[in-house]
């Protein structure tokens, strides 16, 4: 049976009005109101001007292609998503994906993490995009606004209007199932011109990425965002730790403010602290503190169909 999505905030969210979905249908050709995923893309435009736009290349590609349409049914599809961070621990969790067929249609239940990770989405029926571009999405912006302090609608703004407006569509080759196959990546970095970058400064470079294949089952090969916080960040796989000041301590030992303050006594380490407390922004980190480099990659790694 399928949850009802009004159960689920984090889908809930990106629903608009009857007034806006109306609006958005007039305003952009191609739209198809019957699409699942496609109503994601129109909840987006109760957030800013673009959906008088024609649709992008990349939003058609992400929300308006029907990536299940190849699959045999029932399909189970397994991801591996993995976390890399200098300012958290980093972890290997896994997505499941299940498709069965009922009365014609596809049913989609995603099971996005697990544990205490775990989130909670509505099963999907007549599904045809992949849910789990959403899933994706809806625990990257949960990321942000936990790691800044800002407001769940304004993420979402900025990554729809990234998708409409400046997003590139790429032809790429992977490796699939030990054989080279066609695929599309988007690009965007929905922060780079924000207008307000400074309140969120350390995540300007932020870069999301989504991998895309007719030949691979789901249709979604690969998501990923990066977080280098330099203008040549490293390697893929890698993970540096940066500091915010040329003169920061190294890690393990004490810089010489520190090592006087403790000269001065617990009278001195009292005075400074909260000052040094009150100073401090979400989203900015404090000199002499590690600038967050986080990748986050889900990649498809197995699939289990029916035999025959």
């Amino acid at each position: 049976m399928s949850i009802p999505a009004s159960s689920t905030p984090q889908l809930v969210a990106w629903k608009p009005p009857r007034r806006e979905r109306d609006r958005c249908r007039r305003s952009r050709p191609g739209f198809r109101p019957g699409s699942r995923l496609g109503a994601a893309l129109l909840a987006l435009c109760t957030l800013g001007p673009a959906c008088a736009q024609p649709i992008s290349p990349a939003e058609v590609l992400l929300f308006e292609t029907d990536h299940l349409a190849r699959m045999k049914a029932p399909t189970t599809l397994v991801y591996e998503f993995r976390r890399q961070s200098n300012v958290e621990p980093a972890f290997t969790d896994s997505v499941q994906l299940d498709v069965s067929r009922n009365k014609g249609q596809l049913h989609a239940v995603l099971r996005f993490l697990t544990g205490a990770r775990k989130q909670a989405l509505p099963e999907v029926d007549d599904a045809h995009g992949n849910p789990v571009l959403l899933g994706f999405l809806e625990r990257d912006i949960a990321e942000m606004k936990r790691l800044t302090g800002g407001s769940v609608g304004y993420f979402r703004k900025r990554i729809r209007l990234a998708l409409a407006n400046g997003a590139k569509v790429t032809p790429q080759r992977i490796t699939y199932g030990g054989k080279a196959v066609e695929a599309k990546a988007v690009r965007i970095q929905p922060y780079l011109d924000d207008p307000l970058h400074a309140r969120f400064e350390n995540y300007v470079r932020k870069t999301y990425t989504f991998v895309l294949s007719d030949d691979v089952p789901g249709g979604v090969y690969r998501v990923s965002t990066t977080l280098a916080n330099a203008a040549s960040g490293p390697a893929p796989g890698t993970v540096v730790a940066r500091t915010a000041a040329p003169d920061a301590a190294k890690p393990g030992a004490a810089s010489a403010g520190a090592a006087a303050r403790r000269a001065a006594g617990p009278a001195a380490t009292q005075a400074t602290t909260p000052a040094t407390k009150a100073s401090r922004q979400p989203g900015k980190a404090e000199p002499g503190t590690a600038l967050p480099v986080i990748d986050e990659t889900l990649t498809l790694v197995k699939v289990t169909e029916p035999r025959g």
